[in-house]
């Protein structure tokens, strides 16, 4: 069998505030597990990997930020995918640059590369039928097109935008597009929708690198030169790809429909009608999770009497949430916030960020848990002159040798063993067991061990902010 290669480019930025409070800017829906056990990010990596029949993924390049750089590789790493490159934007420019600087990173290693952009927070349940697709797609790329996948609209969605068919499909085969429409009114959506000759635009796009760096050079020229010195001028950092930071910061903000797609004029779609969801709101979480006969989802940790239509989930292993008589209701509850909306009103949800952050709280876009390259740790009470976490370091990861000025701690180890440094001396702290680190002492913790390891940190002292520290060493090279 000869197989056509693709190299996925996995876009992985964005706050996905309409499905706050599970995600937020500091942890986007992308890496929180809202469909099944695996993250939407994961599933897109598994579903784009391998080979298969007509087809052959190449490694994936994966598009992120500084912030989310060691939250990729962990996901990747537990499902056993390993990235062809990790480019690390400086800030977020919205899809365009993005797009064009995975396509020159691409064709730099090879001029004839073949690239699927795709975000990494759809659901696509029948990953057979996309690669299908796929395939479909590659022979309109071998004759130059830019091909866009396009979903078939199961009823009039307004939240969506379109693209324009040169004629109704009859099969999976690509169709010429005509033109890009944007999110329409209901009114509209119908009768796109009745014409049968339009499609949701999904935001995936199959192509060859090189011709879409042409269409850049043609339709976007102003972008071509900041983002080719971006990337020429990039910086190789603990296996990821920083692109240079100053040219970035003067590229436009805009999408790559804007930018390119919606001006180019060699277009085509492929048609897909297997099943998709961008998870754009908790209505759409709720329909994804197949909801029994009276219409109610109840995540692990929710109990549901006699409720009709509702989405009932708690994301904390101390907190039940229990729903009596509801009818159209999303509640979904955290450590540290509650959401009860109506099902109506899903789209809303992205109002309560804004209403969060002018009331100055950190809900708005801080996540409980603080996911850190080592592992992550949680804030479990916070009082006058002391905070209490709940630390998981990984096997063989190291917190950096550090001090601080204003603090000192406890650490309590509750599982696996913990390899401590105080100043000039290293000990192992097993479970049950605890050590003290008086304030300014330069410390470490380390997990010399084969399963997580999870520690309890009692800090005392005149301040305990996350800024009272001074790092030595550290192998991830923070500041």
């Amino acid at each position: 069998m000869t197989f056509s290669s693709v190299t996925p480019v996995l876009l992985c930025g964005g706050s996905g505030t309409r499905l706050w409070p599970l995600s937020r800017k500091s942890y986007p829906k992308q890496f929180v597990p809202l469909v099944g056990e695996e993250t939407l990010f994961q599933a897109s990596a598994r579903r784009l990997s391998g080979q298969h029949e007509g087809i052959s993924f190449g490694a994936p390049v994966v598009l992120t930020n500084s912030d989310f750089r060691f939250i990729v590789t962990e996901q990747l790493h537990s499902v056993r995918i390993d990235p062809s490159a990790i480019l690390i934007e400086p800030e977020g420019k919205n899809t365009a640059p993005a797009v064009l600087a995975a396509a020159l990173h691409l064709v730099a290693q090879n001029p004839q590369a073949v690239m699927l952009v795709a975000p990494s927070d759809h659901v696509i349940p029948d990953s057979d039928a996309f690669r299908a697709a796929v395939v479909e797609g590659l022979a309109a790329v071998e004759a130059g097109n830019l091909v866009a996948f396009g979903i078939t609209p199961t009823h009039a969605e307004t939240g969506y935008g379109y693209l324009e068919l040169s004629e109704k499909p009859t099969s999976a085969a690509p169709v010429a597009l005509l033109r890009f429409v944007e999110k329409p009114n209901e009114a509209t959506a119908q009768s796109m929708v009745d014409a049968g000759t339009f499609l949701w635009n999904a935001g995936i796009f199959l192509c060859k690198a090189a011709d879409v760096i042409a269409a850049f050079a043609e339709h976007a020229q102003g972008l071509l030169a900041p983002v080719e010195q971006a990337v020429t001028e990039a910086k190789a950092d603990l296996g990821f790809l920083r692109l240079a930071p100053e040219p970035w910061s003067t590229l436009e903000d805009i999408s790559i429909d804007y930018a390119v797609m919606e001006k180019a004029s060699n277009l085509s779609a492929v048609p897909f009608s297997a099943g998709w969801n961008d998870l754009g709101g908790w209505d759409a979480v709720w329909r994804e999770a197949d909801p029994d006969e009276n219409g109610v989802v109840a995540v692990d940790g929710a109990t549901a009497i006699d409720c009709e239509n509702t989405l009932l989930r708690s994301d904390s292993e101390r907190l039940e949430i229990v729903g009596i008589g509801l009818k159209n209701i999303i509640a979904v509850a955290m450590n540290d916030a509650v959401l009860v909306a109506d099902m109506d009103r899903a789209q809303d949800v992205k109002k309560v960020v804004a209403a969060l952050k002018a009331k100055g709280a950190d809900q708005a876009t801080h996540f409980p848990k603080d996911h850190r390259p080592w592992g992550w740790f949680e804030s479990l009470v916070v009082g006058n002159r002391f905070q209490v976490k709940r630390i998981l370091v990984h096997p063989g990861a190291s917190l950096s040798l550090q001090s601080h000025f204003h603090r000192s701690e406890h650490w309590i180890v509750v599982e696996g063993t913990a390899r401590v440094t105080i100043d000039d001396e290293v000990r192992l702290v097993t479970e049950n067991q605890s050590v003290y680190l008086p304030l300014g002492c330069v410390h470490r913790m380390e997990n010399p061990g084969k399963v997580p390891m999870v520690l309890i940190e009692v800090q005392t002292g005149a301040y305990v902010g996350e800024d009272d520290i001074v790092r030595y060493e550290d192998v991830y090279a923070r500041s």
